[in-house]
C-alpha cells in the first residue's frame, strides 16, 4: 500500500517532535518524517486503523499542523483578497475550506478558516508550509491587520469515527447535540475551555481539538481509555483518498492551477482574490482532477501516466492506494478535460500497466461526517 510522502517546504534533517511523540513511541508506533516532524505512520496496521475510523473511533496526532490568528478592522477585506473562498459571508462560529493562491493561480496552500469574531479569524494550515504561509500572509495584510503564528503553542488532535461524539460527550459537560458540520464551539474539559470543531479529513463524523501540549496529552489518554484507537498517517491517507480529498504536495501545489482541482465549492465567483484571473480563466482548465477505480488490489503510484485506450497520454496520477472500505485500488489523477468522461476506460502506465475506469468522487459513499450528531449520542 503506498505511503504518504513528506511535505518538503520546511523539512529539516532532524524532524521536530510533537507533544505526543513519546506516547507514540511508547505504544510501538512506526514513525516516519512528515512535514518536518517525526510522525506515527501506523500502530496496529493501516487497514485496521482505517476500518476502526469507519466503524468505531480513532485518534490522530495533528499537532504538526500550523495555526495562524489574523485580527483587525480590515481582516475580512484582507483575507477575502488572499483566499479563494468568501470570508465576508462567514458567520462567527463557522469553519470554511479555502485555497491560498499565487498570482498565476498555483496553490500556496489549502486551509481551514475559523471565524472567531467579526474581525478575528483562525487559520489552520499544512505542516510543511506553515512558516512560509505565515510570511506570505503577513506580507499581504493591511497595516492595521495583525497576524500571529500560534503553531508552536498549539496542540491539535483529531478524534474521528461514529463513536467519537459519545466519547467526547463523556469527557465534557458541554452539550454537543447542536454542533453542526463545519462549525466550532468552546467546550469545558479538564477545568479548561477548549476550542473544538466538527471537522476532519476522514469522511466520518468527528472533531478537531485545540489546546496546550499538556492538555492534549491528557485528552489523548482519556479518549484512548474510552475506546478510541490510535491511528497514523497511513490510515489518514487511505481515508482521505476514499473521500477524494486532496493532499497538498500531491493534488495541490504551486505548479498546478487551482481551477483544475475540481474544488469549485472553495472558489468564490463573485470576488477578486490573488490569482483569481488565472483560476477563473477557462483556458487554464485544460485538465481536471478525476477519480479512477482500478480492477484489482494493485495500486497506481503518484507520477504514473494516464492513457486513453489508444495509448495516448491524457493525464498523470497524483495519489493511489488500495481502498479498504471500497475493496479495490483507487487513484486521483489530473486528466485532459476533454476526455474526462465518467465510466471511460483508461490505462495507468508506470512500473506496470493497470486497467482503470474514470469515476466521480468520493469513492466511499457511506461517510458519516454530515449526519446529525444526535444520531451518535445515547
Amino acid at each position: 500500500m503506498p505511503l504518504p510522502e513528506a511535505q518538503d517546504s520546511t523539512v529539516t534533517t532532524k524532524p521536530e517532535k510533537t507533544p505526543l511523540h513519546k506516547t507514540h513511541c511508547d505504544a510501538g508506533a512506526r514513525m516516519m518524517p512528515f512535514g518536518g516532524f517525526d510522525m506515527p505512520l501506523q500502530y496496529s496496521g493501516i487497514v485496521a486503523e482505517h476500518r476502526a475510523t469507519r466503524s468505531e473511533a480513532t485518534l490522530f496526532d495533528t499537532c504538526h499542523m500550523g495555526e495562524i490568528r489574523v485580527r483587525g478592522p480590515q481582516a475580512v477585506r484582507d483575507l477575502d483578497r488572499l483566499l479563494s473562498a468568501s470570508m465576508a459571508t462567514m458567520l462567527v462560529g463557522q469553519c470554511r475550506y479555502a485555497l491560498m493562491c499565487t498570482e498565476d493561480g498555483g496553490v500556496i496552500d489549502d486551509l481551514i478558516v475559523y471565524r472567531m469574531d467579526q474581525n478575528e479569524f483562525f487559520l489552520v494550515v499544512n505542516a510543511g508550509t506553515r512558516n512560509s504561509d505565515f510570511d506570505w500572509i503577513q506580507s499581504q495584510l493591511s497595516s492595521d491587520t495583525h497576524a500571529v503564528n500560534e503553531s508552536a503553542d498549539t496542540a491539535k488532535i483529531d478524534l474521528q469515527g461514529p463513536h467519537a461524539p459519545q466519547i467526547l460527550q463523556n469527557l465534557t459537560s458541554t452539550n454537543l447535540a447542536s454542533l453542526r458540520y463545519f462549525r466550532w464551539t468552546q467546550i469545558a474539559y479538564a477545568g479548561r475551555t477548549i476550542l473544538v470543531s466538527r471537522t476532519g479529513y476522514t469522511g466520518e463524523i468527528g472533531f478537531e481539538f485545540y489546546s496546550d501540549a499538556n492538555t492534549a496529552i491528557q485528552f489523548w489518554n482519556d479518549c484512548a481509555e474510552l475506546g478510541a484507537v490510535p491511528a497514523g498517517l497511513g490510515a489518514r491517507d487511505t481515508l482521505r483518498l476514499e473521500m477524494g480529498l486532496p493532499l497538498y504536495g500531491h493534488e495541490l501545489s504551486m505548479n498546478r492551477n487551482a481551477g483544475q482541482s475540481g474544488l469549485e465549492f472553495a472558489i468564490a465567483r463573485d470576488k477578486a482574490f490573488v490569482g483569481s484571473d488565472s483560476v477563473q480563466d477557462t483556458v487554464s482548465r485544460n485538465q481536471t482532477l478525476c477519480g479512477i477505480v482500478l480492477s484489482g488490489r494493485r495500486a497506481a503510484r503518484a507520477g504514473d501516466r494516464v492513457q486513453a485506450t489508444d495509448g495516448r497520454d491524457i493525464g498523470i496520477v497524483t495519489s493511489g492506494s488500495f481502498g479498504p472500505s471500497v475493496g479495490c485500488a483507487i487513484a486521483l489523477a489530473y486528466v485532459e478535460t476533454a476526455t474526462a468522461t465518467p465510466e471511460s476506460p483508461v490505462i495507468l502506465a508506470g512500473a506496470g500497466r493497470l486497467q482503470g475506469t474514470l469515476t466521480p468522487t468520493p469513492f466511499y459513499k457511506n461517510g458519516t461526517a454530515r449526519k446529525p450528531i444526535g444520531d451518535f449520542l445515547k
